[in-house]
């Protein structure tokens, strides 16, 4: 995993230097429904209300709220809800690196695979201001308007790249580069704004 910063969140995927799979790049989006279904299962549940309407709501996914309150009026941060956004933001990120054509290899919901995610567990008493995740979210706008764009080149990358891996097997370097900076500044944002493992600002740059 490549370190050249120390800011908390560290985010990397392993380049494929052998040929990708033509075939299953060829029909990802279909072969990826079973592993979205999966994720959505831990992310949102179905229910219908005494009037019959049906509505969604968190069944699980990261977690918020709970942390917040508990930063702010116990300046503690469980453990456990700690462990539990780390392997779901894990999760989320092996699926999104197929989806992005990074990795043929089908995403697994708990090995490591090339994707390399991790950030300490936070001294909530001593290192995190306890007033300061009220406000992260608003704070992180200016990323969330980077992320936006950061995001629509992606996307158009991807396609990009999709020819290219159906025509020579490979990943440009480059593209592939570029894709992982942008997920890279995304895991970062969510860190500090809404899993709230770390006060400090993240930077407005795609490398590690």
């Amino acid at each position: 995993m490549r370190q050249t910063t120390d800011y908390p969140v560290q985010f990397s995927v392993d380049y494929p230097e052998r040929p990708l799979n033509r075939l299953t790049t060829f029909f990802r989006i279909f072969a990826a429904i079973p592993i979205i279904i999966v994720l959505a299962a831990v992310t949102v549940t179905v229910y219908r209300s005494s009037n019959g309407q049906v509505a969604t709501a968190g069944a699980g996914g990261l977690l918020f709220l709970g942390p917040l309150l508990m930063i702010v009026f116990r300046r503690k941060y469980p453990r456990w809800w700690f462990d539990w956004n780390r392997e779901m933001l894990r999760f989320t990120n092996r699926v999104n690196i197929y989806l992005a054509l990074m990795d043929d290899r089908y995403p697994s919901t708990d090995e490591e695979q090339s994707v390399h995610l991790d950030f300490p567990y936070p001294n909530a008493a001593e290192e995190l201001n306890r007033w300061l995740p009220l406000v992260k979210w608003f704070l992180a706008i200016p990323h969330y308007i980077a992320l936006l764009f950061l995001g629509i080149a992606a996307f158009f990358v991807i396609i990009v790249v999709w020819f290219a891996i159906l025509f020579t097997g490979h990943y440009p370097r480059g593209l592939f580069t570029f894709v992982e900076g942008v997920m890279r500044w995304q895991n970062r944002v969510t860190g500090y704004a809404f899993l709230l493992i770390t006060d400090r600002y993240p930077p407005f740059q795609l490398e590690a």
